[in-house]
Formats: C-alpha cells, structure tokens, sequence
C-alpha cells in the first residue's frame, strides 16, 4: 500500500534526530583501531541480530522477488557510500569528508523531479540555497581544498552519490515496505559488497579485545539501527527532497556536538551559520507543507 508523505513537524524532528544519531558515524569510524572498510563491515553486521526482534515472518513473507532485489540493491548503495567515506578520512580531513558526503541533495532533488515527479518550487529551492550558505559558512574555517586531499574528497563525493541513491531507492520502497524489514534485508546486500571489496583490498580482521570491540558495537546501534534506520522510517512519511535537505544540516548537528561534549565554544559565525541553516530548512519546509495541502483540498 503507498504511503502518504505529510510534513508533520513531528516526522521533521524525527529526521533531525536520526541526523544526531548519524552524524556520530565519524567519530566511531575514528575511535576504530580497524580498517576502514572492516569498520563498515562490522557496522553492518552487528546490525543484523539487533534488528531480530523488531521482524515480523508475515512482512518477509509478503515481499515480492522484484522487491528483495530492490531492498538487496539499496544494501550495495549503501555499502559504496561506506567504502568511499569511511576510506576518505585516510586521505582528507574531517571537515571536509563531513561537509562533501553531506551534498546529497545535488543528486536527490534531480531524481526526485524527474523520477518521482515531486514538486520543485522556486521557494524551496530558495530554502535549499539557504541552508547550503549556512553550512559553507559553518565549514568556512574548517574546509581547506589543496591537490593532496584531492583522492579524500572525491572519495566523499561519490560517497554523497552513493548514499543519495540509498536514499532514492529506500524512498520508493517505503511505498510498501516497512523500514525495518529494508534495513535487515538490505544488510545482506551491504555485507556481500563489502566483503567483496575487503577481500581485494584490506583483508579481513577480527576485533580482538573490547577495546576494538566497542566502537564497532556504537556504529551498529546509534549510526546503523537508530540514524539510518530512522531515517529509513522517515522516508516513508516525508518528500525525499526536504528530507535529503535537512541531511545537509549534519554538519550543524556535528558543531553542536563539539560544543556540548568537547566544550568548544561557539563563536559568532557558528552561531550565525546555524541560524541560517535552520532558517532555510523552515522556509523549504513550510513551502512543501503549503503544497500538500493544497493537493489535499484540491482532491476533495
């Protein structure tokens, strides 16, 4: 059965937390004595007995073939969106990674136009340029491009691209599959393209004490179950590109983080760049909430 997509501020904050939950992935990444690719690998795998309990046989049951070769596709997206920027932190810094695998909405809002026909308004985009300027001015300080980190960022670039065609691919699923029964089978599909890549590349580790043990654990509940798989959910109640927009604001999100846990202080221009990501966010959102409903009153 197709979902109906609503802006409900409640499903708007729900987005905004599983951002708080994703936005974490680098920090473990970091924390991990493990390869990059092996980290990805255990992120997903862990994944899988967390999930268990929240299947349902019946759900399973009901899935078409073509559907499970869609959910396992959305896995193989994924799992090139983490080869690419779990890899990137070896060869660019941090700041840049976060800001360039963030820009999913250059891919998202095309498709979706074309794709899934959703209406691209000269509000929103105005939204969208918004929230952007508020990042680039947020990362201004942090960002520095120079030919040696050339191979890092461009790793998280096609990260962004891999993960927005998660996004897209989950976005259509969400029309009649439940964000739980995605993310467990789409695991499958993750780890089979990770090991693929891992076997050829970095060769396979074990975590040999709980000191290797706990970030991978970390990645798998708050980055994998909580962040992605929320957003999973989300995908299913609200437009996939005022979704893939307030994904922008990770960023955002990472700032307050260092503030808050590492006691950095903000200075002006965070505080001026926060604001105007949100501002933008607000104006993208209130024009899509304007056009749903007055689809609504036009089809009663």
């Amino acid at each position: 059965m197709k979902q109906n997509r609503t802006n409900d501020s409640k499903y708007i904050f729900l987005i905004f937390l599983a951002i708080c939950f994703l936005a974490t992935g680098g920090i473990f990444v970091k924390l991990s004595p493990l390869p990059p690719i092996n980290t990805g690998f255990y992120r997903v795998l862990f994944s899988i007995p967390m999930l268990l309990p929240f299947l349902k046989k019946s759900d399973l049951q009901a899935l078409s073939r073509k559907e499970v070769i869609t959910i396992v596709l959305a896995g193989a997206f994924l799992a090139g969106d983490l080869t690419f920027w779990n890899t990137s932190f070896s060869y660019t810094s941090v700041a840049n990674s976060n800001l360039l695998v963030n820009l999913t909405p250059f891919t998202v809002i095309p498709v979706s136009y074309f794709l899934f026909k959703e209406k691209i308004t000269p509000k929103f985009l105005l939204g969208g340029l918004i929230t952007l300027t508020g990042v680039l001015v947020l990362m201004a300080n942090k960002v520095t491009m120079s030919p040696n980190r050339l191979l890092g960022d461009s790793m998280s670039l096609g990260a962004s691209v891999f993960y927005a065609m998660f996004m897209i691919t989950v976005y259509k699923l969400r029309d009649s599959v439940k964000s739980n029964t995605i993310m467990f089978i789409s695991a499958f599909g993750t780890l089979l393209v990770l090991a693929f890549v891992i076997f050829f590349t970095e060769g396979f580790y074990l975590p040999k004490n709980f000191g290797e043990l706990w970030p991978l654990l970390a990645l798998a509940l708050v980055s994998q179950i909580l962040g992605q798989g929320l957003l999973a959910y989300c995908l299913g109640k609200v437009s996939a590109c005022l979704s893939c927009l307030i994904t922008l604001s990770q960023p955002v999100v990472a700032a307050l983080y260092a503030w808050v846990v590492f006691q950095e202080s903000l200075n002006l221009q965070t505080v001026i760049a926060i604001l105007i990501t949100l501002t933008g966010v607000y104006l993208a959102k209130t024009q899509t909430s304007t056009e749903i409903t007055q689809e609504k009153s036009q089809s009663i």
